[in-house]
């Protein structure tokens, strides 16, 4: 009896701290946004963020689209093949990627290189005092660290996401003209003509909301993080895990939103 009872206030607790955890990130959330659109604003500190996620991101992003797009060449003319419907397999690779593999990767890709380095640094400033410093001289910290992150997150991933789709397909193009023996004029015909405006532009308003959570979930953890180089090493794993999470759930609803018939 008293471990069934220890049980359950196991499981009470756990939903507690689930529900705090969560209102305090919408709180923060909501705090930083707001910050976004009232001055001072700090241009800076956001070029610098946008240099970091967009900028020094493009090498992982750029080699993930390129070979995600070969891949899914080979696979797609694998399994069309069974069919006789080989000629489907250009606007197979373009539909996946403009749709969900460029910002489902591209957000996964940028949420392990960038949401880790964001908890990790706000996480040291705190620990280190230097967000109470700011505090301290008058500065805003939400304003001056979280806000431009959260604006070059969301401005710099749909960049990101753009340029892996042009890579994407391209990869998915090569393998198809050099290795499955497809035109060239043919491939490309049949990819624009399938194409249309809302394919790219779903992509690309997920991958906006991707960098939002990402910047959000770095900046969040490293902000709330405690007991010193533990603590932020904890802040690390929890932004990078918590931001993957999302990603996958926003990404269905996203999916529902614009496609669900």
């Amino acid at each position: 009896m008293n471990a069934a009872l220890d049980g359950i206030a196991a499981l009470g607790r756990g939903a507690l701290g689930a529900c705090r955890a969560t209102g305090a990130l919408a709180l923060f959330a909501l705090s930083g946004a707001s910050h976004i659109v009232r001055p001072p604003f700090y241009g800076r500190m956001f070029l610098r963020a946008f240099i970091e996620i967009g900028y020094f991101s493009l090498p992982v992003v750029a080699l993930t689209a390129i070979f995600t797009g070969m891949v899914l060449a080979l696979q797609s003319a694998t399994g069309l093949s069974r069919f006789s419907a080989e000629t489907a397999m250009p606007s197979l690779v373009v539909l996946s990627i403009t749709r969900e593999l460029g910002p489902v990767l591209a957000g996964l890709m940028v949420a392990g290189r960038v949401g880790a380095a964001m908890a990790a640094e706000i996480g040291t400033m705190r620990v280190t005092d230097q967000i109470d410093a700011l505090e301290t001289l008058s500065t805003d910290p939400m304003k001056y660290l979280v806000a431009p992150r959260l604006l070059a997150g969301t401005v710099a991933l749909p960049l990101l996401v753009l340029v892996g789709d042009i890579l994407g397909v391209l990869g998915g193009f090569i393998i198809a003209t050099l290795k499955l023996g497809f035109n060239s004029a043919t491939y490309l015909a049949n990819t624009t003509s399938y194409l249309q405006t809302i394919d790219v532009v779903s992509g690309l308003v997920k991958a906006a909301v991707f960098g939002f959570l990402i910047a959000l979930l770095g900046c969040f953890s490293g902000y709330a993080s405690r007991g010193g180089a533990q603590g932020v090493g904890a802040a690390t794993t929890a932004a990078v895990v918590a931001a993957s999470v999302l990603i996958l759930a926003f990404d269905y609803g996203l999916t529902e939103i614009f496609f669900a018939r």
